[in-house]
């Protein structure tokens, strides 16, 4: 069983920057996709970024491309979402997610995670 826990978020203006991070109960996630998803009321949980930590091969949802960044944080088992550039339309409830490599079906796929944070909220206002 592996625990995800994901202190972080806020609210911040559009075009702010906020970062997530997200510590797994484990000693290394070397083994483990990693990934942020969002759901906003209303709408379906999407896949923002993910990363395959033994490769340090990244993936980001095209609504995000070029202003998330996702990496590893200082120790083993930490995953950061760096949020720059924070548009009203990116205010969700963020949730970290983990999964063994390789995924069943696609990085996006919410039900091929096995693992998932409580959620933070993040809120931008225009």
């Amino acid at each position: 069983q592996v625990q995800l826990v994901e202190p972080g978020g806020g609210s911040v203006q559009a075009g702010g920057s906020l970062g997530l991070s997200c510590t797994a109960s484990v000693d290394s996630l070397s083994e483990k996709l990693m990934a942020w998803f969002r759901q906003a009321p209303g709408k379906e949980r999407e896949g923002v970024a993910a990363m395959y930590f033994g490769a340090g091969v990244t993936y980001y949802s095209d609504s995000v491309k070029g202003r998330f960044t996702i990496s590893r944080g200082d120790t083993k088992n930490t995953v950061i979402l760096q949020m720059n550039s924070l548009k009203p339309e990116d205010t969700a409830m963020y949730f970290c997610a983990a999964t063994t490599w390789p995924p069943r079906r696609r990085w996006y796929s919410a039900s091929d995670y096995n693992y998932w944070g409580q959620g933070t909220q993040v809120t931008v206002s225009s």
